[in-house]
């Protein structure tokens, strides 16, 4: 029945299929993997004749009253005998042509499998916004439910009946405050009729439905009082019902929103034909024709229209007289150089240190797939090694992956990657940007240019690890050990560092993991020489292109697979590692000083501006205070949304503000207690608005530039701010996490960390592991260049192991003690672990489910269940969570259930249910 003779999947319509008839039909028919969030994933659609569809193409088709989007599976010869004919539906459009070749579809399946997750979800995971849009379902208000009144339209409330204020007397009312005025100023209603709204809505009293006024109250509360239906649905328990009401009384209306698919660019060319000028011009239109000829006889229209400061009128007369021809062309929305990489010029490839040198060497001899562990000390060469790797294969026709843990670290890297790589075989720069703040135009046209099949370098963060380029040479994971490679929502929760050997091994190529301090787990794999074990936990078979034999979603680990070790143990030109000096602060405070700063970290930033030389301070949070309490009562300021207290941050318009690190929830900083109105209210704990705030305090004459999270929101602010440094425009860099990874500033010579105590002091197995391998990592930028460096670690803990291996840039130490407390307790790499997350807006709800889910667990031998129990942040952004952790060893994978019926047991619960595969954040 099927073209291609391979076996068919599950698949349905309007009902489970049943066996074919016969008959040939001369309409064609295609199994399509619809978005579909509930059931069957696999539908049968009819293809028009005017389409040009083939297996693995990205479809939009009809489901129900929506457009969603969908992936050709394969043709059929005809539907099932069982559905009838006029059900059958055409599909909508092709969006992209020709995606998923063999490689790429066995790797989202192993994605699928092994993460426990729809396949569809990881389809939509690997494409860019926009390829598998869907319509949606949204609810809006209507006049009248703008009207009604809740907590938030009780402003216009203490205004009399006999309202005779003129109507700009309301400009200044909130739009969040009063909706009939909002309304009124988007001439939805007329002037006239305004008074008579407000009239009215005193007039109307609340909704007696408890349900129904909560979601009028989180309408009238956004701007445009429009929500989609899941989010009021995920908001609001039983949401369903009270939204059918509200719409019966008129309140609401709802409607259904198209898919926004993503669409190239497109934008008018002025192209000029011939240079010989007839008599029959203007003065101006020779001066336009001037000026287009000048810029090389191309320009495009928006362009040449500033430039001539002339109009599109003159432009079209030109072309009627057949002197220019104006056409659409499509614009490439790609992430551009920068002004630094434009200074850099073209870059020369440098001479190697012997130990580079045998490095670049063992990884050129490779042959296919292998596993390569690149261990450098923070500034021994590794980029250079990558760089130098890059280049024949290149030549041969291939391209390669490199992937950063940090958005933060593509600017700098892809610099330098453009000024070594200038020109590509088709004279454009080779290195393309792919990760999540470009914009979706921009995701959108990088991902087709991956797809063109030319030989490129590819630089991202970790869902680039899927980008599409069809014959890759080599992936290249930098700074490996980062927790940033792994997603914790949504599904698929993959760490690309999985992912990454996957792809390698069904590419055929090598994979090259590098940093200074590598991950506990891949430090053993490298020891042992042997690949993760062979386990799975998903019962989820669903496949986008059933292959027989189909390999195991993880190789045995009876098997070998080919791992190295490399080794960089010095740093270039035998510069020496900075001496780490560790300052207990519980000391500084017995001997008097009471600042943030210790006296030698103080000596040292003075030495700064007398020395002409730059440095680094590091803090592990942003903003000014973690959090606010009342000297008088001691209530702590909370998040109204989350179990946490309201971090304190001062903005650039000087205002004071509270902010809920997890739900963005902020609002003013009161004068008083908002319990017993005492005005004495102090800051507690430092953030990186703090330490600017110290410095500026204490050393005026040091320049800082904060670089954290809050100053990097803006696209390009990453690039701006290092840039800013590089030139040296600021002595101090002070900043959160983002600036210990991957930045080579060769005029830093000290870094300062002003308390480690934060990085080690958490309830997870992993702390000591990240405290070590963040300051370790942050250290190593000081002293890269011509002048030796030093770090100084401020803390309260200094006999702490991770302390003392920092101190002594011993990481094999440090891994020996850490692995034996992993052996003794089964945590990896010597056990496995899953997490099952629930989430409700019902806090009793998720408590029972999470309950009735442990029960089903089966209990046997090698299986630990922990839990269920309340995650370590029990309420965020109103949902209330709970957790399961299931321990075992990786040589003897348990028996578990089937996640589907769990899944389907807790959607009928209203929770939300989540696996996650080998976590690394526990809260």
């Amino acid at each position: 029945m099927y073209m291609n003779g391979v076996g068919l999947l599950p698949m349905t319509v309007a009902e489970p299929s049943k066996p074919y008839n016969t008959e040939i039909n001369k309409d064609r028919w295609i199994d399509v993997l619809v978005d579909n969030p509930s059931g069957s994933e696999l539908y049968v659609y009819r293809v028009p004749e005017q389409l040009a569809v083939k297996p693995g193409d990205i479809l939009s088709v009809p489901f129900g009253s929506q457009l969603i989007g969908g992936v050709a599976i394969r043709f059929l010869t005809q539907p099932p005998a069982d559905i009838p004919l006029e059900k059958i539906r055409d599909v909508e459009e092709v969006v992209s042509a020709g995606f998923f070749p063999l490689a790429y579809t066995e790797l989202v399946n192993r994605v699928a499998s092994y993460y426990c997750t729809r396949l569809i979800e990881v389809i939509r995971m690997t494409l860019p916004p926009g390829l598998l849009g869907r319509s949606q379902r949204r609810i809006r208000l209507t006049v009248a439910g703008a009207a009604v009144s809740t907590k938030t339209n009780t402003v216009v409330e203490k205004y009399p009946r006999n309202i005779s204020l003129p109507i700009l007397s309301f400009t200044n009312v909130p739009k969040s405050h009063s909706f009939p005025i909002h309304f009124y100023f988007q001439k939805v209603i007329a002037n006239k009729y305004l008074l008579t709204l407000l009239i009215f809505q005193q007039s109307v009293s609340k909704i007696s439905n408890k349900t129904a006024n909560q979601i009028l109250q989180l309408l009238q509360e956004q701007v445009d009082g429009d929500y989609s239906f899941v989010y009021l649905q995920r908001q609001v328990p039983s949401a369903y019902k009270a939204i059918k009401e509200l719409w019966r009384r008129g309140l609401v209306e709802s409607y259904l929103e198209p898919p926004q698919l993503a669409r190239p660019k497109y934008e008018k060319a002025v192209t000029l034909v011939g240079n010989v000028f007839d008599r029959d011009l203007t003065p101006r239109q020779r001066e336009v024709l001037e000026v287009l000829r000048r810029r090389g006889g191309e320009l495009w229209q928006n362009e040449l229209l500033r430039i001539s400061n002339t109009s599109s009128t003159i432009l079209k007369n030109l072309e009627q007289k057949g002197y220019i021809v104006i056409q659409e062309r499509e614009v490439l929305r790609t992430e551009s150089s920068s002004p630094l990489g434009g200074m850099l010029g073209k870059e020369q490839t440098k001479i190697l240190t012997p130990d580079q040198s045998k490095a670049l060497d063992a990884i050129a001899r490779l042959d296919g797939y292998a596993k390569v562990l690149l261990h450098g000390v923070t500034g021994s060469g590794k980029t250079e090694i990558y760089l130098q790797a890059i280049v024949p294969l290149l030549a041969q026709g291939k391209s390669a992956l490199v992937l950063v843990p940090e958005i933060g670290l593509t600017p700098q890297l892809t610099d330098r990657f453009r000024a070594r790589f200038s020109t590509g075989v088709n004279g454009t720069s080779p290195v393309l940007v792919y990760h999540s703040a470009l914009s979706p135009g921009e995701r959108f046209d990088t991902w087709r240019l991956m797809l063109a099949g030319e030989p490129q370098i590819v630089i991202g963060t970790r869902s680039a690890i899927f980008a599409p380029l069809p014959n890759l040479g080599i992936i290249i994971l930098d700074e490996e050990h980062d927790s940033s490679f792994k997603q914790d929502s949504p599904a698929p929760t993959y760490h690309a560092r999985t992912v990454a050997e996957w792809r390698a091994e069904l590419e055929n190529c090598p994979l090259i993991l590098g940093s200074a301090t590598p991950s506990l787990e891949t430090w053993v794999d490298a020891s042992q020489g042997l690949a993760t074990g062979d386990w799975r936990l998903s019962s989820r078979q669903t496949s986008l292109s059933p292959i027989p034999n189909r390999q195991s979603p993880i190789p045995n680990r009876q098997s070998p697979i080919p791992n190295h070790y490399l080794s960089l143990p010095q740093r270039i030109n035998a510069r020496p590692l900075p001496p780490v000096e560790i300052v207990d602060m519980r000391r500084e405070l017995q001997e008097g000083n009471r600042s943030i700063f210790s006296r030698s970290l103080q000596k040292a930033l003075l030495q700064l501006k007398e020395r002409n030389q730059q440095g680094i301070l590091f803090i592990h949070r942003r903003g000014h205070s973690t959090f606010v309490s009342c000297r008088s009562c001691g209530f702590v300021i909370e998040c109204p949304h989350c179990d946490v207290s309201l971090a304190y941050h001062y903005t650039e318009e000087a205002m004071q503000v509270l902010r809920c690190h997890y739900c963005n929830y902020t609002r003013s900083h009161p004068r008083s207690c908002p319990e017993c109105s005492s005005p004495y209210l102090k800051f507690f704990g430092s953030g990186t608005q703090k330490v600017e705030e110290e410095l500026a305090k204490q050393f005026p004459d040091l320049r800082c530039i904060r670089f954290d999270s809050d100053t990097t929101r803006n696209k390009g602010a990453h690039r701006n701010l290092i840039t800013q440094f590089a030139n040296g425009e600021a002595d101090l860099l002070v900043g959160t996490q983002m600036l210990t990874k991957g930045l080579d500033l060769p005029q830093v010579t000290l870094v300062g960390v002003v308390s480690a105590d934060g990085l080690l002091h958490f309830s997870d197995y992993r702390a000591s592991e990240r405290a070590f391998q963040t300051l370790t990592q942050v250290a190593g930028r000081a002293g890269r260049g011509e002048e030796p460096g030093r770090a100084i670690v401020q803390t309260y803990t200094p006999e702490h192991p991770a302390i003392e291996a920092v101190k002594n840039h011993n990481y094999h130490a440090f891994v020996h003690e850490e692995l034996e407390q992993r052996q003794a307790l089964g945590y990896p790499p010597y056990g496995r672990l899953v997490l099952l997350r629930f989430s409700s807006t019902d806090p009793i709800q998720v408590e029972n489910t999470a309950q009735v889910v442990a029960s089903i667990l089966p209990e046997q031998e090698g299986l630990d269940i922990l839990g269920p129990v309340p995650a370590s942040i029990l309420r965020v952004a109103n949902r209330y969570r709970w957790q399961i952790l299931l321990k075992f060893a990786p040589e003897t994978p348990p028996y578990l259930p089937d996640w589907e019926e769990i899944d389907k047991l807790c959607h009928q619960k209203s929770v939300s249910f989540t696996i996650d595969v080998d976590p690394l954040n526990m809260s």
